[in-house]
């Protein structure tokens, strides 16, 4: 489970200070999500939901001089890392909102973005109505979130390193929150979407690259995600006996100088 709490909090601070490896490991989603939101080529007001340190919202900006880009995101500390990044794109702000709750009557967007930004609200059915009531009229929704855990090996694998590790509530705020198509489909069609489709989307989710790719991904991992949670919880040499079966699962995973998991995503459309 990752609440909104924790964004606000510890969770958000390390992905700020993180922003590099989070795009990394995400790099060949991205590609694929700047792909999809290419076909909504008449948006001029974009808003990126949970846009973390900005990286969507920058290369949309980018590609787009011509459309306003909104990057709400509720961790100040990644909007200011957002906010220091794209300082250069004059098209292209950052505030910091819950967008359960935003409604801004100046900026009605067209096109709601996120790359995994929207599996941690306490209410997703109020969330997206909130966002559906904001848009313009005939706006459209893209957003990518995690399949399941199984499926995700960088996950899976960390995940059964841990001992004990009680079961998860699959549909508690968190990164496998949305794994469930049909659920996913009943709550934005209870929001007042409509015309939702799902595409499945594998890809690699690099972990660790560089001089010393075990290092790196160890250090990430350290930082972000279920092993890092995992690290802060034990003590003594059940946390030494953790980061040794890590450090193999690593390297068990070392391809042409990265450390790859294996990946799998919705890109999720819908329409107002």
């Amino acid at each position: 489970m990752t609440d909104k709490s924790e964004w606000q909090g510890q969770v958000g601070s390390s992905w700020a200070r993180q922003w590099q490896r989070t795009d990394r490991s995400f790099a060949p989603l991205t590609a694929i999500l700047l792909e999809r939101i290419s076909s909504f080529a008449d948006a001029r007001h974009i808003a990126d939901i949970g846009c973390g340190a900005g990286e969507l919202s920058i290369k949309l900006a980018v590609a787009r001089p011509d459309t306003e880009v909104l990057g709400l995101d509720i961790s100040a500390d990644l909007i200011s890392a957002a906010s220091a990044r794209g300082s250069h794109q004059p098209n292209l702000r950052f505030a910091v909102a819950d967008a359960s709750t935003w409604n801004d009557p100046s900026f009605a967007p067209d096109l709601y973005v996120s790359r995994h930004g929207v599996m941690f609200f306490d209410d997703s059915v109020a969330a997206f109505s909130n966002l559906l009531g904001a848009a313009a009229h005939n706006a459209d929704l893209v957003f990518s979130c995690f399949r399941s855990p199984g499926e995700n090996a960088w996950a899976s694998k960390i995940g059964a390193l841990v001992p004990s590790a009680p079961a998860a509530n699959p549909h508690a705020p968190g990164p496998f929150a949305f794994a469930d198509s049909a659920r996913v489909a009943g709550i934005l069609s209870a929001a007042g979407w409509g015309d939702i489709a799902f595409e499945p989307v594998d890809f690699d989710y690099v972990a660790g690259s560089g001089e010393d790719p075990i290092s790196d991904a160890l250090d990430f991992f350290g930082h972000i995600g279920p092993a890092a949670r995992a690290i802060r919880m034990l003590e003594g040499d059940a946390q030494k006996q953790f980061l040794d079966r890590l450090r193999m699962l690593a390297e068990s995973h070392l391809q042409q100088g990265e450390v790859r998991f294996s990946a799998a995503a919705w890109i999720v459309t819908a329409k107002k």
